[in-house]
């Protein structure tokens, strides 16, 4: 790559400081996305949606992420990087004190979608991030970031449950505005600038999109893989907060406790990024795969499903999820340096699809079958990706991957 289609690596070096720097950032941004999962059960009433329409406000924001990844990341490969991140981050204040402070359901769901498609600049940040960092340690950096990334998403709900606990749901919205003003300072002071060479135009780039999902058969597969597993990820966290409170009687601050003992798995991150760099992708994907496809077993153990037997699922399934994400992203970098960002949105948008499609369900599937069918629901979808793992080992298509 021409140096100056990047930050210089002799002018920018991807230091300890600025690792925890861009965690730090993806972080804060994605928590945007899951600050109402958690507190549905406060804000629909409130606004008036009925309880099977609650789980439309985190699929809609999920949805507004996917095609902000589809759309807006792509970018990344033609503009000037901080700038895009910046642009998308004072969208996200406006969208979120737009939360904070309307009435109207249809409105709200209209603002989720645009919190969602506002919160994609963390996948603009990590790209960057690999562009800066020297191939042998680009998994460790890519790991370090993610893990921030997805404490991130694990800490969002226990803060957003205490603070509608004792604040109300309107104040949890008006904090993330808040917070994003203050990154969108730092975005502006501490980020290098990063300007691409590519030269085509923006429709050209998106029509790139679908020559890079046809030529590349680990994309697919990864992509794959991640989607059936935030599939599940989103369907345990959103119906797990109902299970608690209505047939456990925790309170939110309590639901929340229960949500930090999930953060455990934030530690994925980190040792999956070591054991790729270390060229173990295989066997730690499949670790992964098996173990999310029978972290929901304490469920059946307990037939009372107990609060103890859930926290053990939740830890088991946030790691698997998180280490087989940053596994996959590992993966799908290595594929073409010049096309990161694209890469990254086409991962990340299937990600983010399963994600919906999980969280849409979550309530219906609660509502008609109860815990026992989030169990089976939950477990098929792991399956279906160990099984297309299996079959993609089988052929030998996953040298790489």
């Amino acid at each position: 790559m021409n140096p100056a289609t990047q930050a210089p690596h002799g002018a920018v070096t991807m230091t300890k400081g600025m690792v925890m720097l861009f965690a730090f950032c993806c972080g804060a941004i994605v928590a945007n996305i899951y600050y109402a999962q958690p507190i549905i059960g406060l804000i629909a009433p409130d606004i008036g949606l009925t309880s099977t329409m609650a789980s439309f406000i985190v699929s809609l924001t999920q949805i507004g992420y996917a095609l902000g990844l589809f759309f807006l990341v792509p970018l990344g490969d033609l503009l000037e990087n901080r700038k895009l991140m910046i642009i998308t981050t004072l969208v996200a204040i406006a969208s979120l004190l737009g939360a904070a402070f309307t009435d109207q359901p249809n409105v709200f769901l209209l603002i989720s979608l645009l919190v969602g498609f506002s919160s994609v600049s963390v996948q603009i940040l990590i790209p960057l991030a690999a562009h800066l960092a020297p191939e042998e340690s680009r998994g460790r950096v890519v790991g370090g970031i993610m893990g921030g990334l997805l404490l991130g998403i694990l800490l969002a709900r226990p803060v957003s449950s205490v603070v509608a606990d004792h604040f109300g749901w309107r104040a949890m919205f008006i904090i993330a505005a808040a917070l994003m003003a203050a990154i969108s300072i730092v975005l502006a002071l501490t980020i290098p600038k990063r300007q691409p060479d590519h030269s085509a135009s923006y429709g050209q780039l998106l029509g790139s999109l679908w020559t890079l999902l046809r030529q590349q058969p680990v994309l697919r597969q990864r992509a794959f893989y991640q989607g059936c597993m935030f599939a599940t990820f989103s369907l345990f966290w959103t119906a797990v907060p109902l299970e608690l409170a209505r047939n456990h009687g925790l309170s939110q601050t309590q639901i929340a406790i229960f949500a930090l003992v999930g953060a455990i798995g934030a530690i994925a991150a980190p040792i999956a990024g070591r054991l790729a760099d270390a060229g173990h992708t295989r066997i730690a994907s499949l670790l992964a795969l098996v173990f999310a496809s029978l972290s929901f077993l304490p469920a059946f153990i307990h037939p009372i499903y107990s609060v103890i037997g859930l926290a053990v699922t939740g830890v088991v399934l946030d790691f698997c999820v998180q280490m087989n994400m940053v596994l996959g992203q590992r993966a799908v970098y290595a594929l073409d340096a010049k096309s990161r960002s694209r890469l990254n949105a086409l991962y990340m948008t299937s990600i983010f699809i399963g994600g919906a499609f999980g969280s849409s369900v979550a309530s219906a599937v609660y509502e008609h079958g109860g815990w026992l069918w989030i169990v089976i629901v939950g477990s098929v979808f792991p399956l279906l990706a160990l099984l297309r793992f299996l079959s993609a080992s089988q052929k030998g298509s996953l040298a790489t991957a």
